[in-house]
């Protein structure tokens, strides 16, 4: 298992275990509200700037206000990193490639909108990344047939994680420089201010391989900040990149609160436009070229925090470069994607306390709204910006997000605390330049948050949990009335939730006993085909056991010819079988000294990948085939 993943993981069982803890709590009836719902957030809207010295005066002024003694953001080591959430859930066998093998896909959550992954099969190839390493198998051979080391012509220094799309011929990788020094050009433009000297920050690293024969670099784009994430319509990528505004604030060992905080606020008012607008690079072959996104490309909705820069950059796979990334940029902060054959949207919370309170170690306290920015991706080339939005609360992940007959759907939990926490969805509708709310239904898992949703067109599955586990049926097909038409209360949880046929759903998560404390991995299958009256008919359970599906569902296989459901538990894939009402064990697949991190199927054989290698197996008995050692 890489570090961010071994990372993850750990950041998971973290949470189970204060989840655990925090079941000590009195329980409270999750009984849903369908009352009018309280007064949306005000509209957000978008605008642009002028000149960068608008640009500048706005960023400078919005800063300021969000410093604190430690710099922006919740601590002395400033703004937070953002949470890669490659959270998928809806995995189907393809043939889109009528000549390669039946095989299946990356676990996405809209079908014909692909996600990146550290692999990725057509039928033909397989292709991984790990360590750094691109590898390429033909699963007819079961060998490798090339092999491409990015970490050679990295600038930067230290680990980082890949990730890959895949269109025909082409794999772009994702991936990050710890160090990335980029020279930003000298170039004066009217009514712009001119671009500030080179410095180092960390950058998001794109590299375009052509797999026609040897795996072999075209070209590579940097640009300064950290990659959100990145979605794929045909051979069309966009990627989210989020950069932290690079403020240098003064060393004052020994100094108040106060006078720190004025100090900073002194480097903001000092800073220039440089401090917020990100640097790029790219190459193909011996051309190189710099660039720096322009202030007319940037622009900020009425309640920009001024501490963070949203970039998204499109690219055409089937081209032999990456060029410039055509940039366009919002003054805002997102940790989540979410995309649809023709929109992308961001979204993150926003807390509504104001500047951080005077504290080394204080975090943001009291309500919070997430904001989310919606923009036209129908066409290849730069997105445009259509609308933005706000709904209270906070997102658990991307799936908390779904566009259905011109409206979005968006889960939240709200509340501050287990006592004061509860769920709700709203439904927007785009009017104008806003996205505004026509329906909610709240109220529901009171005194719990959102552990998983799930929508299937108008009908809507969300999981709440804290001692029991709600699972909630909800009927949108009413977007001015969204209504909860059913309530399952079962121990444990679901944190992942995939759809089946004939009215069935699988549930991947924790079993719990009656207090909260969870007691190891449990895969449900659910009955939803009356809405009034969801039951669990039948539910396979692993004690002391986690999967990486909870977090990662990614990671999730199932096969609606078969049945198969390759699920990860602890350091290997267990493989069960779903048929009519009823779970079965098939086997086990292991890697020797390392977690299997994915699973996939190519024709009738299962491939198995971790950091050690790929395993081809039968998914039928789990007996192995052939074994490829990555060294």
């Amino acid at each position: 298992m890489t570090p961010a993943r071994s990372t993850a993981v750990a950041g998971a069982l973290l949470a189970l275990t204060l989840l655990a803890g925090s079941a000590a709590l009195p329980a409270t009836p999750g009984v849903p509200d369908e009352a009018p719902p309280p007064a949306p957030p005000a509209a957000l809207r978008l605008v642009s700037f002028d000149s960068c010295a608008d640009a500048l005066a706005a960023l400078r002024t919005a800063a300021a206000a969000h410093v604190g003694p430690w710099g922006f953001g919740d601590g002395r080591f400033g703004m937070p990193n953002v949470r890669r959430e490659a959270i998928a859930q809806s995995a189907t066998a393809a043939r889109a490639d009528t000549s390669a093998p039946g095989h299946s896909t990356t676990n996405v959550q809209e079908r014909g909108v692909d996600e990146p992954d550290v692999v990725k099969t057509d039928g033909r190839r397989i292709v991984t990344v790990t360590g750094g390493v691109l590898r390429v198998v033909d699963p007819a051979s079961r060998q490798v047939t090339g092999r491409l080391d990015l970490t050679a012509s990295r600038s930067g220094k230290g680990w980082s994680q890949h990730d890959l799309l895949l269109h025909g011929d082409r794999a772009l990788v994702l991936t990050e420089d710890v160090e990335l020094g980029l020279r930003r050009p000298a170039v004066t433009r009217p009514g712009f201010l001119p671009d500030g000297p080179p410095h180092d920050r960390t950058g998001s690293r794109l590299v375009l391989v052509d797999l026609a024969g040897a795996p072999r670099v075209l070209g590579t784009y940097r640009i300064e900040g950290r990659t959100v994430d990145a979605r794929q319509t045909g051979g069309t990528a966009r990627v989210v990149v989020r950069s932290a505004a690079q403020v240098p604030f003064p060393e004052l060992p020994g100094a108040e609160d106060a006078a720190r905080t004025a100090a900073n606020r002194a480097a903001v008012a000092a800073a220039g436009i440089d401090a917020w607008l990100p640097a790029y690079e790219w190459s193909a072959g011996t051309e190189r070229r710099t660039g720096q996104v322009g202030c007319d490309r940037l622009s900020r909705p009425t309640t920009t925090t001024g501490t963070s820069v949203l970039t998204v950059l499109s690219f055409d796979l089937a081209a032999d470069r990456l060029t410039d990334g055509d940039p366009v940029s919002v003054a805002a902060d997102a940790d989540t994607v979410y995309g649809t054959g023709t929109s992308l949207y961001l979204a993150g919370e926003r807390h509504l306390g104001g500047p951080p309170r005077p504290g080394r170690w204080v975090r943001p306290t009291g309500p919070s709204v997430t904001d989310i920015y919606q923009f036209d991706t129908g066409a290849a080339g730069r997105p445009r910006y259509v609308a933005a939005g706000s709904v209270p609360g906070w997102l658990v992940n991307q799936y908390a997000l779904s566009e259905w007959e011109g409206h979005l759907r968006v889960a939240t939990t709200t509340g501050g605390d287990v006592r004061t926490a509860e769920s709700g969805v709203h439904v927007l509708r785009r009017q104008g330049a806003a996205l505004v709310r026509v329906g909610a239904v709240t109220g529901l898992g009171r005194g719990e948050r959102i552990f998983s949703v799930r929508y299937l067109g108008g009908t809507a599955y969300v999981v709440t949990f804290r001692r029991t586990d709600p699972l909630y049926a909800l009927d949108l097909t009413d977007h001015t009335a969204p209504r909860v038409t059913g309530e399952l209360k079962i121990t444990g949880y679901s944190a992942y939730l995939h759809p089946l046929a004939d009215g069935r759903l699988l549930g991947v998560g924790q079993e719990a006993d009656r207090n909260g404390r969870v007691q190891g991995v449990q895969v449900s299958l659910f009955d939803v085909r009356d809405p009034a009256r969801p039951v669990r008919v039948d539910r396979w359970h692993r004690p002391h056991a986690w999967s990486a599906a909870e977090h990662d569902p990614h990671a999730f296989l199932y096969d609606p010819g078969t049945g198969l459901v390759a699920v990860p538990v602890d350091d290997g894939v267990r493989l069960l079988r779903v048929a009519g009402d009823a779970i079965t064990e098939q086997g086990r697949v292991s890697h020797p000294g390392a977690h299997v991190i994915r699973s996939l199927l190519v024709g009738d054989t299962l491939w198995t990948v971790s950091e050690a290698g790929l395993r081809a197996s039968d998914p039928a008995t789990a007996r192995s085939l052939a074994w490829l050692p990555s060294t």
